[in-house]
């Protein structure tokens, strides 16, 4: 039961830290994992069935607080097995842009600079399969088709390129085949390093601590495990604050309120939670849209919602259905035969919290993401702005052949009032999740880890994931969630 590190979260870039730590034979690592392992389950593996681990027995499904300005009703998927959501989600395979990592170094954030990443997002894709996914479905070429007569180019996403275009991912597979972390990283299990111990279905309650606030053992459901060098908290934008509130790590007066011994007041624990909140366009479609593909969302479409940016603010994902999980239950109609536009906010700037319920371990986090609650309303105005764009590209010859009507929102919604009560109402998430322990400089009041990923006050924690982001990139972030996986074991290996 003694390690020299565990890692807490067999996640996107928990699997990635153990296994660069195990393989550079750092010494013992342990990798602990709350839900089941991947092998041998089909269901998780055939990367076309993602849809249905969604609100499944694999799936945390949380729920979400009253939004104020947003659709109360949506909830947040969250993985409940190895590879995380890697394994969990439609493997749409994204390096973030130059941009992203600009904004973090203006922020006075040291090391990670364009520059500075690359070469892990290379590490990374030396593991994990990419695959560009032209299915060569005809209803997705009329869609590039009419993105190009708008005005939007047709390209392929590499590299970090995602100004105004429109073109087929990347999908981070092998044939049908999701190429998770668990997947790239440990696949066969019996053929993993041999100072990496892997426990699945092992749920941390608490971080122990001695006298000189340094973490020294990872209290669960099957015993304590002694760390006789550092812990990695890789459990995503919600269970790493959760876990780090329940051990009197974070705000001072919420701790209290719960009845938790405050150990360090960190007050930007369970902060400055970001996300990509989208929104939907349906058509019937008038010609039977094909069933090839391979997730059903292989298209993105790119574009600025104002032709002075730098860089695009609005990003459309194309499916080849009717996504009707919101709309359907607020009274919109729907079709077997239909294909949508989710338009997202790509530097979504709305903040929300993560909060405990109670002092219990096995009470799930209070989310509360308040979307749309930025005060400019940017999140608002490029919503609706995705909303019209989205028609404008409809109207266009290439794809008037494959339009029966508009489903949703429908024609009488035409106001940017209308609009806006539409998405208030039937918006999703695109399970983006991030920010809520994030990086900072050392005067930053709400930053919980420097820029070497240690969390500020406490001796041998570290965190790896998601909630480290000091503003959410602008794309899917899974391959940069890997990414950062990669760093921490670069910054433990050289400290």
């Amino acid at each position: 039961m003694k390690y020299d590190y565990i890692v807490v979260g067999g996640g996107t870039a928990g699997v990635v830290t153990a296994y660069r730590l195990a393989e550079k034979q750092k010494g013992e690592v342990l990798l602990i994992e709350a839900g089941i392992s991947d092998e041998q389950r089909e269901d998780v593996l055939q990367l076309k069935e993602w849809h249905t681990l969604l609100e499944g027995d694999l799936d945390y499904d949380f729920p979400i607080a009253p939004q104020a300005t947003g659709n109360s009703n949506m909830r947040h998927s969250r993985a409940k097995v190895m590879g995380g959501c890697s394994s969990h989600n439609s493997a749409i395979a994204f390096q973030a842009p130059d941009y992203d990592f600009e904004q973090w170094t203006q922020k006075g954030i040291k090391n990670w600079t364009p520059q500075e990443v690359r070469p892990f997002y290379n590490k990374v894709l030396e593991k994990v399969n990419l695959e560009k996914s032209d299915s060569e479905n005809d209803c997705g070429k009329a869609m590039i088709d009419a993105c190009e007569e708008y005005g939007i180019a047709a390209q392929d996403f590499e590299n970090g390129n995602y100004h105004e275009s429109a073109g087929w991912f990347s999908l981070n597979k092998k044939g049908g085949i999701r190429h998770s972390s668990s997947v790239a990283y440990l696949h066969p299990y019996d053929k993993i390093p041999a100072g990496l111990t892997v426990v699945t279905e092992t749920f941390a309650t608490k971080l122990l601590l001695d006298d000189a606030k340094k973490v020294v053992a990872v209290e669960t459901n099957k015993g304590t495990f002694e760390a006789n060098k550092e812990v990695i908290l890789s459990g995503g934008a919600f269970h790493t604050p959760h876990l780090l509130m329940l051990s009197g790590i974070g705000p001072k007066e919420h701790l209290q309120e719960v009845g938790i011994q405050v150990i360090q007041d960190l007050p930007g624990v369970g902060e400055h939670l970001v996300d990509h909140p989208e929104g939907v366009i349906i058509w019937e479609a008038e010609q039977q849209v094909p069933e090839k593909s391979a997730q059903k969302y292989e298209i993105g479409v790119f574009c600025k919602t104002d032709p002075q940016l730098g860089m695009s603010d609005l990003m459309f994902h194309f499916g080849t259905e009717a996504f009707d999980m919101h709309t359907l239950p607020a009274g919109y109609p729907t079709s077997d035969n239909a294909f949508s536009l989710t338009p997202n906010v790509m530097q979504a700037r709305s903040e929300g919290t993560v909060r405990l319920q109670s002092n219990r371990a096995e009470d799930p986090p209070l989310i509360d993401p308040k979307y749309f609650s930025d005060p400019e309303g940017h999140d608002a105005r490029v919503m609706v702005e995705g909303i019209k764009t989205a028609r404008k590209i409809a109207a266009q010859a290439s794809l008037k052949p494959w339009i029966k009507r508009e489903l949703a929102p429908g024609p009488d919604v035409q106001t940017d009032e209308q609009i806006l009560d539409y998405i208030y109402k039937t918006h999703n998430t695109v399970y983006h999740p991030a920010g809520t322990c994030k990086l900072g400089t050392d005067d930053d009041p709400k930053a919980v880890v420097n820029t070497h990923l240690q969390v500020k006050g406490i001796q041998n924690l570290r965190i790896a994931d998601a909630s480290v982001f000091p503003s959410i990139t602008s794309v899917n972030p899974c391959i940069t969630c890997m990414m950062i996986g990669e760093r921490c074991a670069d910054f433990i290996l050289n400290s």
